[in-house]
């Protein structure tokens, strides 16, 4: 075919779609107990109730489930545990900033319990539980994959 003056071409290789999200790798090292951890504080500080039933499902038994704020709040904490330490098996540089982040909520958790007294409540003491285990689970999970490295 080069002969007769026509030169054979390919067709353009199909461009791949770039997706082009909106990034903000300091948002994901945020805490998100921390998120809960001040919920709780402007709770108390609002004079919040956090005994008080707030919901009453009927279950199918015939009971009656009484939901309190706290039910609520420490339900979420919980929650949040969850997605927590599915962000601490991440390895990269944010990870560090991660770690660090959460064991700040920590010390913010365990200074609050001992001096502000709206924050010496059992509720208080399960969320400041949780941040700990966030943090021994982080570096637990950290230390875990490097070594698998």
């Amino acid at each position: 075919m080069v002969g007769d003056g026509m030169a054979m071409t390919q067709p353009p290789p199909e461009e791949k779609a770039v997706s082009r999200r909106w990034h903000a790798p300091w948002l994901s090292a945020v805490p998100l107990l921390s998120i809960i951890v001040l919920a709780y504080i402007a709770f108390a500080a609002g004079g919040a109730d956090f005994a008080m039933p707030r919901f009453s499902p009927v279950l199918p038994s015939g009971g009656v489930w009484q939901i309190s704020l706290g039910d609520a709040l420490l339900a979420c904490a919980l929650f949040v545990l969850f997605f927590e330490v599915l962000k601490s098996a991440r390895s990269g540089g944010s990870s560090v900033v991660d770690h660090a982040l959460s064991t700040i909520v920590l010390v913010v958790c365990i200074i609050l319990f001992l001096v502000w007294d709206k924050a010496a409540t059992s509720l208080f003491f399960l969320i400041t539980l949780t941040t700990l285990i966030d943090v021994i689970a982080g570096f637990s999970v950290t230390i875990h994959a490097a070594r698998h490295d």
